[in-house]
């Protein structure tokens, strides 16, 4: 959709451990006219789409739901890892590309029957993206669609997110 966006994306080696080709979009969102257009990209695609909230995951996904939220004229809520929000939260356990984690939302986030755009920075494996699909399910939230900057094909994340409309701008496949 926006592959011309992949050039302000750099690949970290070795991290967060030895092995993982980490994608970083810190240099897209650094690049004014590049961070602009990711977030005008997703509005246009989603301007004229049945959206009550707008939900990002942490924490790349708040700089990128939180400017979308604005330009929708949306509601913004989080989904955190544990231990971040002070109030009433539920929480979903999950696997991802390289160890365990849990994320949190607040129980009173989203209203029964709202729909939600979920946005992320990355589709690796889906396994984070799908927990806080669940939460927001969770709570009686109606997953309209998940949106990613960037997707890595060759970790199969769409297979765990099939039952999703998933959009994302920029592919690194066979990285």
């Amino acid at each position: 959709m926006s592959e011309h966006l992949r050039k302000y994306v750099r690949t970290v080696p070795h991290f967060p451990k030895k092995g993982i080709m980490f994608i970083d979009i810190t240099t897209l969102l650094n690049h004014p006219e590049a961070f602009k257009e990711t977030i005008d990209i997703l509005h246009r695609k989603y301007a004229d789409a049945e959206i009550d909230k707008v939900v990002g995951i942490e924490s790349r996904g708040f700089i990128i739901g939180a400017p979308l939220a604005y330009k929708l004229g949306k509601g913004f809520a989080l989904i955190r890892k544990r231990g971040k929000l002070p109030y009433k939260k539920i929480i979903r356990e999950y696997e991802l590309e390289y160890g365990k984690d849990a994320i949190e939302m607040h129980s009173d986030s989203i209203k029964k029957g709202e729909k939600v755009l979920l946005v992320d920075d990355l589709l690796a494996t889906g396994g984070t993206a799908k927990a806080a699909a669940e939460l927001v399910e969770d709570v009686g939230g109606i997953i309209h669609s998940i949106a990613f900057v960037i997707e890595l094909p060759d970790l199969h994340g769409r297979k765990k997110l099939k039952k999703y409309n998933i959009t994302s701008l920029i592919s690194f496949e066979g990285e």
